[in-house]
């Protein structure tokens, strides 16, 4: 899929300092849009800014706790600040514990909640109004959970559920407003969620397995393809949707 001409646009990535967040931010920079890199991992994201900074894009680093909803209105301020505008913002961002539901620690359950589904609410509510300015664009990051029960993962199902209704309810919301509000559900990536991937111990191995696809993980580049393709001009037909790339996980 082609990713429009995004020069002189700015875009606010989260999840910036590896995996998918870092993808996107380079095929978003590809286009030619100043990015905001966010993250909690610094170190990550200093390395993330060196990749785009030698194509000559400009990119802005901003660590950050995004389980505080005030540092996700100062994540938005930053980069406003910075570019003057912007045109995106990508809801990369996300934690998952594995626990047996009777077992999960609370501070576990509220973290969940506070980094994948709280943050993306409190940074939309940030960027929106820019974003109306801009004729922009918001993309969430659900997953596959959104729509099978995976197990010894209620608290990640139910966070990825409620950003793709979230992002449906805002859809709505802005429907006669210039702003365009999506969400993509990938299936599991080789990502730094997948290699500290620690199910419960003494779990049944045969649940772990209904949910690993068949066909194998998706690529993270595909992923980030679409997440970018999302965030720029040439998706202008989609508005609250939610686009599955999972190999096939949730056909049946």
């Amino acid at each position: 899929m082609q990713i429009s001409n995004m020069k002189g646009k700015s875009a606010l990535v989260t999840g910036a300092a590896s995996g998918l967040g870092r993808a996107t931010a380079i095929k978003l920079a590809a286009a030619g849009a100043n990015v905001c890199l966010v993250d909690v991992n610094a170190v990550g994201l200093q390395d993330t800014a060196g990749m785009l900074e030698a194509s000559g894009i400009e990119a802005l680093v901003h660590a950050t706790d995004l389980s505080e909803p005030d540092n996700c209105a100062g994540a938005v301020a930053v980069a406003v600040a910075r570019f003057g505008r912007l045109d995106a913002l990508c809801n990369i961002a996300g934690i998952i514990f594995l626990a047996n539901s009777h077992e999960m620690p609370a501070e576990q359950w509220h973290k969940t909640l506070a980094v994948n589904l709280s943050a993306p609410f409190f940074l939309s509510r940030a960027a929106i109004p820019h974003l109306l300015a801009a004729n922009g664009a918001i993309v969430n990051v659900a997953s596959s959970a959104a729509f099978i029960g995976e197990a010894y993962a209620a608290a990640y199902c139910a966070t990825k559920a409620g950003l793709v209704n979230l992002t449906k309810a805002m859809a709505m919301e802005y429907m006669k407003q210039p702003i365009r509000i999506n969400a993509v559900a990938p299936g599991g990536m080789i990502t730094n969620i997948a290699v500290n991937f620690r199910p419960p111990e003494g779990c049944d191995v045969e649940l772990l397995k209904r949910y690993a696809g068949m066909r194998g993980v998706v690529e993270v580049d595909d992923v980030a393809d679409l997440v970018a393709y999302l965030a720029c001009d040439a998706a202008r037909g989609y508005h609250g949707a939610c686009l599955s790339i999972d190999a096939g996980i949730t056909a049946g």
